[in-house]
């Protein structure tokens, strides 16, 4: 996502910059803070951001490497980038993020018009990287770092989320052996953000306009392990309920073994986190399960979300499966397919398994054609659309808070907002009939009508 809008939460530039630069965001929120701390540093070192790549004097892309998909997108990218600087259109190209630190050194044998790549944990050095970039120096073209031992501070940023919310990342790393998964491989290992940097991060972002804090990191519920000896997410997100100005906590990338009653309690019981969490649970049959390295099975899974369902009230939970997983029969996707329609869950993603380089399930027997994969994914995602509808369709008639995010494109006397149950870029919208309002404002939104997936309404009583 190339970057349209961006806050000073940095030192402002000099009068005379450095040089000027544009920033293209790939990848996951966390990519995006990643992006939003290398923003900050560049301005602290008085470059010039600038919306547009044209006559940029360096572009700096920030790749995904998650999966292969993700890392077609990021080439693409760096190859448009690469063609604009042949046609001088921009002065240099730098790769920075997951793809760079996944192939490293090989990646400027693949592209090697690039001037310079740093690697995940090098986001700190960004600005040398570009004035080496800039200065068309090539006596060093990668900048690498090990995976720290402590989490990397994120303040200082220039956010390109919009002002009212800001993604916060409160771990770095995962120690999970999930055999699908390359994240350890490029992130690290888990290391905790102490709490107290934490609550200083968000009272700063909370002191720049932001009203919904989304928490994230590779698993957010093994919050605190490393650094305290024991799982915290609980005592954090009571201490994140005292923020001033923040509205709304939002808790994302929850795994499901070490959501006890602590967390469902904090969750139930404080003030601004609201009920929705995002619990990616990738599949429910047990042998799946186990050959995923997933450290739960259907029974737990089970009554872990009853006592969810019991312990918070409307609570709207996102989750996401992988599909075609090696050796997954036609069985244990259907008994997948069945244990959708009978849980209904609010939002829900379907991905097709796709092999990874270096991780244990490439080395799985019995890996399922694409076209068998593709099938599963819009099988279930035909019963899910079933069931988003409906429960879209049963908000008709209710009074919701929404969060406004910016005025409708497409309606005047309109803006464009979401609920509780609606996570920025990848939930759902209400359209809301009002005048006078504003991106960051919370109001009363009386449902009038659900357009499949989406709802509209008109405000009712007086925003704050």
């Amino acid at each position: 996502m190339a970057i349209t809008k961006s806050l000073p939460l940095a030192t402002a530039a000099p009068v005379t910059p450095k040089g000027s630069y544009a920033f293209i965001s790939l990848g996951c929120p966390k990519n995006t803070v990643d992006s939003e701390r290398m923003l900050g540093k560049l301005a602290q070192d008085g470059y010039a951001f600038q919306a547009s790549t044209e006559g940029a004097d360096v572009v700096v892309v920030n790749t995904c490497g998650f999966i292969e998909p993700a890392r077609q997108e990021s080439l693409g990218v760096i190859r448009e980038m690469l063609e604009l600087k042949k046609q001088g259109r921009v002065g240099s190209v730098v790769v920075a993020g997951c793809l760079a630190e996944r192939h490293k050194d090989l990646l400027l044998e693949t592209v090697p018009e690039v001037d310079q790549i740093v690697g995940v944990f090098g986001r700190e050095d960004i600005a040398q990287v570009v004035d080496r970039a800039v200065q068309h120096r090539e006596e060093q073209r990668s900048l690498f770092r090990p995976a720290p031992v402590r989490a990397l501070e994120d303040t200082a940023r220039l956010r390109i989320t919009p002002r009212h919310y800001a993604y916060m990342k409160i771990s770095e790393g995962c120690d999970r052996l999930c055999t699908y998964c390359a994240i350890p491989k490029m992130r690290g290992k888990h290391v905790t953000k102490p709490m107290e940097e934490v609550i200083r991060e968000a009272n700063e972002l909370a002191a720049d306009g932001v009203r919904e804090l989304i928490i994230v990191a590779q698993d957010t519920t093994y919050y605190g392990m490393d650094l305290y000896g024991r799982t915290r997410l609980a005592e954090l997100l009571k201490q994140l309920d005292g923020v001033k100005g923040i509205e709304w906590i939002r808790v994302l990338y929850a795994y499901p073994e070490h959501i006890g009653d602590d967390v469902l309690n904090a969750l139930a019981g404080a003030k601004k986190i609201i009920p929705y969490i995002d619990m990616p649970l990738q599949h429910i049959n047990d042998r799946v399960l186990r050959r995923m390295v997933r450290r739960v099975d259907r029974d737990a899974t089970e009554k872990l979300l009853a006592r969810m369902r019991k312990a918070i009230p409307n609570l709207a939970m996102r989750t996401t499966f992988i599909v075609g997983f090696p050796g997954e029969t036609d069985a244990e996707y259907e008994e997948l397919k069945a244990f959708v329609g009978e849980q209904k869950f609010e939002r829900l993603g379907v991905f097709p398994y796709s092999l990874e380089p270096g991780t244990p399930a490439e080395k799985l027997d019995d890996h399922i054609p694409d076209d068998v994969k593709q099938a599963r994914v819009a099988g279930i995602m035909e019963l899910q659309q079933a069931i988003a509808f409906d429960y879209a369709a049963k908000q008709v008639g209710k009074e919701l808070t929404v969060i406004v995010d910016g005025p409708d494109p497409e309606f005047a006397n309109h803006v464009r907002g979401r609920t509780t149950a609606d996570s920025p870029d990848i939930d759902c919208e209400i359209r809301v009939k009002a005048k006078n309002l504003r991106p960051g404002d919370f109001t009363k939104v009386k449902v009038t009508s659900a357009d499949d997936y989406d709802l509209t309404g008109r405000a009712v009583g007086s925003p704050w």
